[in-house]
């Protein structure tokens, strides 16, 4: 029952994060991204700097200056600002196909930098997932959009973030770590907001709900995920983050009109199959070395 606790909350998740996609979708059409990156960090600063002046843990202490931490939270400024952009600029339903490879560039990463053994069948499932990624996005073809590589740059990054995750202080609360992820948001976003050459714009009220909204979404979001993690176990609740592409695709066709073709649908196919083998073959190898382990005499 835990388990199925657990899938439930994070399918839940997933439909909360698909909501805020659909969010600062709307709100980029009419307002500068770098704007809303900005209000996005603003927020989540407000929040989480909250929680952990309750829970007295400062901020920018020592750990925080530690370089895993401060390339964890560079890499996250520069995943939601390549994030943002690619969904003011890119179908939803690209987006959220090309993002599905994010598993896989952490497992192609901590095999080249962290040092993680990966054997043939998980290479193969990483050559098949990029393929896939390549079918969606097309280049040198007549579908080939330019943005679409914005959605690469947010797949890289993430990868970075979560691979520096696996390298930082175990004392750091996770909190300081959200809010240090948050703060970095406000100096990118203005960045971006630089690049696009845009001023920032008074926001109507729609606008200001649905900012509201979308960062209240990603909060929900958050938290079921912690939920999840924490009264599931990872081999049984981990693969229903792929649902956010159904979520995704469904909301792309009713809200936005957009109907992905033949090529998409195949290449998410590929990208959510390769995925799902990577991470089964992790759990089934993880299984077998504890299991290994167990039997090993001590000496």
């Amino acid at each position: 029952m835990q388990n199925l606790r657990g899938i439930v909350l994070v399918i839940l998740a997933m439909v909360f994060f698909t909501i805020e996609d659909g969010f600062n979708k709307f709100l980029t059409a009419s307002l500068p991204a770098g704007q809303v990156v900005v209000l996005l960090g603003l927020g989540g600063v407000i929040l989480f700097g909250g929680i952990c002046l309750w829970q007295r843990h400062p901020v920018l202490g020592p750990l925080s200056r530690h370089p895993t931490v401060i390339t964890r939270t560079v890499a996250e400024g520069f995943s939601t600002v390549f994030f943002i952009s690619a969904l003011a600029l890119v179908p939803i339903a690209t987006v959220g196909a090309v993002f599905q490879a994010t598993p896989l560039a952490i497992t192609l990463g901590a095999a080249l930098f962290l040092g993680e053994s990966v054997g043939w069948r998980r290479w193969s499932a990483i050559v098949v997932g990029f393929i896939g990624v390549l079918v969606v996005i097309r280049p040198g073809l007549d579908g080939f959009r330019p943005e679409a590589l914005l959605v690469l740059g947010a797949v890289l990054a993430v990868a970075v973030r979560d691979l520096a995750a696996r390298r930082m202080p175990p004392a750091l609360p996770s909190t300081v770590a959200a809010f240090l992820a948050f703060s970095i948001l406000v100096p990118t976003g203005a960045l971006l907001l630089t690049i696009e050459g845009r001023s920032w714009q008074v926001m109507s009220a729609h606008q200001s709900v649905f900012m509201l909204l979308s960062f209240l979404s990603m909060a929900a979001g958050y938290y079921l995920v912690l939920l999840a993690t924490r009264i599931g176990d990872a081999s049984a609740v981990t693969p229903f983050r792929y649902t956010r592409l159904l979520f995704t695709l469904i909301m792309g066709a009713l809200v936005f009109g957009e109907i992905p073709d033949l090529p998409t649908y195949l290449g998410s196919a590929l990208i959510l199959g390769s995925g799902l083998y990577t991470f089964l073959r992790e759990r089934r190898l993880a299984r077998r070395m504890l299991a290994e382990s167990r039997a090993t005499p001590l000496p």
